[in-house]
């Protein structure tokens, strides 16, 4: 099967480095799935899942933030935070979602800015929760 190089790199270090056969990430516009002799491509990412198959193994991870390059069948995904589904701490990410949510139950109370964070939690507490549970 056809293969593309493919590095994920956050800012606490290297997650994976390879060749894989498919990539598909959320990105500000929506989901794009990425594929051996992609043409060249530059995109910020979003929040959400992403799922990655690499010797005929599917892998998924919470993806949210930064940029991805694709040039020359080489795909650089730089992730502001990407966590593997196994490493999820499903407890964590289920209080993390509570806790944004209790917050923006009293949004009245909140600031513009507040309440932008608060949102900002939530979304990627829901994220987190989706990817653990489908392991």
């Amino acid at each position: 099967m056809a293969t593309f190089d493919l590095q994920i790199v956050t800012p606490d270090g290297l997650m994976f480095s390879g060749q894989a056969e498919s990539l598909v990430v959320r990105t500000v516009e929506g989901d794009v799935c990425i594929l051996p002799r992609h043409m060249d491509f530059l995109t910020a990412l979003g929040m959400g899942e992403a799922k990655l198959v690499s010797q005929g193994q599917t892998r998924r991870a919470a993806c949210i933030g930064g940029m991805m390059s694709v040039k020359d069948n080489t795909v650089k995904l730089v992730p502001t935070t990407f966590e593997w589904a196994d490493e999820i701490d499903a407890d964590r990410a289920s209080r993390a979602k509570a806790e944004a949510e209790e917050k923006l139950s009293h949004r009245e109370k909140l600031t513009d800015h507040e309440l932008a964070i608060a949102e900002a939690k939530l979304k990627r507490a829901l994220v987190r929760t989706s990817v653990a549970g489908r392991r």
